[in-house]
């Protein structure tokens, strides 16, 4: 290169995350059969937002709107908050980078479960942050485990996700509350909820955004059917949502996504029809996973995290072999929780090629 980089970009991998569909077909030439892997939504998104998308790509020529005027509101009034406390951005992984980037820096601690959504920790070693880890407890990420790792460390953020990704474990709203109140003072918790509206009544707790230690993430991506649109948001106190104004993209979210959004909102019905479609596909691969003689764990997610019931190798032959066949699934990165599979709530299409291919994959496993 003419030009170094900085020595802390220089000491990173070039790597993202995730390695997509879309790279594994170009890889193996193939399409999948069926995508029930990336915790996608499969019945899509309100027919309003696809006409909402439709009516606003004539404008696309036109910038969006730099505050997010029309949607902040709208969010505001389907939260029961004021606009000044809620963020919108580019996804919730989007806005884990600002997040990140307003408090961490070269030594600050950040505390987090060993297995734990992997974008946020990307961003923290990004910016320079000195992660810190905790292993799940029964394969949940453990409220009283994280507290006291962020003491001992003085954690500046501590990340927690509920209902959990990737196993799809939840805590009670009180568990959660009881963590919030017993949070050291100079530390924030990021509290990921992107995917609240799958979990049972009774899961999130109230929102209080008079609290300055605690910023609550939620998504369009999940239950709204709009990942490729790339829009989230966070909630909190005035002080931190009005930070984020002085290093987000203006321009981050589309003109389209602004509109997009809007339509979700006003489509409740659509929302309840989906999550209803997901209980009923995690009740259908729970069924799956049991008739192969593998254990689903409890789900409060579009997801069911299976059992293989023996390590991470046996559990990765046995995605290999499913991808190969085209049935696009995922696993979690660390032991123990690598002994499972990851399987979205798919179509009964979906779930019918699923049945097909798990057998003969068990059976190339062994």
């Amino acid at each position: 290169m003419p030009l170094p980089f900085t020595p802390l970009v220089d000491s990173l991998p070039s790597s993202v995350p995730f390695v997509g569909p879309e790279a594994l077909e170009r890889r193996t030439g193939t399409m999948f059969r069926t995508r029930i892997g990336a915790n996608e939504s499969v019945f899509g998104p309100s027919p309003k937002v696809i006409a909402a998308i439709a009516a606003a790509a004539a404008d696309v020529w036109q910038y969006c709107d730099p505050e997010n005027h029309d949607l902040k509101r709208a969010l505001a009034a389907h939260l029961g908050v004021k606009p000044e406390n809620v963020m919108v951005g580019e996804g919730i992984d989007g806005l884990f980078g600002y997040a990140v980037r307003l408090f961490v820096e070269p030594g600050v601690t950040v505390a987090t479960s060993f297995g734990a959504y992997p974008t946020f920790n990307f961003h923290v070693h990004g910016f320079g942050g000195r992660l810190v880890t905790t292993p799940y407890v029964k394969d949940r990420e453990d409220p009283a485990s994280l507290l006291g790792l962020a003491t001992r460390e003085k954690a500046r953020l501590i990340y927690f996700a509920n209902p959990d990704n990737p196993m799809g474990s939840h805590w009670p709203a009180k568990d959660v509350e009881d963590f919030i109140a017993n949070l050291p003072p100079a530390s924030l918790l990021m509290l990921d909820e992107a995917y609240g509206e799958f979990a049972p009544q009774g899961t999130l707790p109230p929102l209080d955004v008079s609290n300055p230690n605690v910023l609550r993430f939620r998504t369009f991506s999940k239950a709204y059917g709009m990942a490729g649109m790339r829009l989230g948001y966070a909630i909190g106190h005035a002080d931190l949502i009005t930070a984020f104004d002085k290093i987000r993209n203006h321009f981050g979210v589309t003109r389209v996504g602004q509109a997009a959004g809007l339509a979700a909102l006003a489509d409740q019905p659509h929302l309840q029809e989906v999550v209803a479609n997901v209980a009923g596909a995690r009740q259908d691969i729970a069924a799956i996973a049991r008739a192969n003689g593998l254990e689903p764990l409890p789900s409060a997610t579009n997801f069911v995290a299976i059992d293989c019931g023996r390590d991470g190798a046996y559990a990765k032959r046995i995605l290999d072999t499913l991808v190969a066949s085209g049935v696009f699934v995922r696993m979690p990165g660390v032991a123990p929780l690598n002994r499972c599979i990851r399987v979205t709530a798919g179509t009964a299409k979906d779930l019918a090629i699923f049945d097909e291919e798990l057998p003969k994959a068990l059976r190339a496993a062994e």
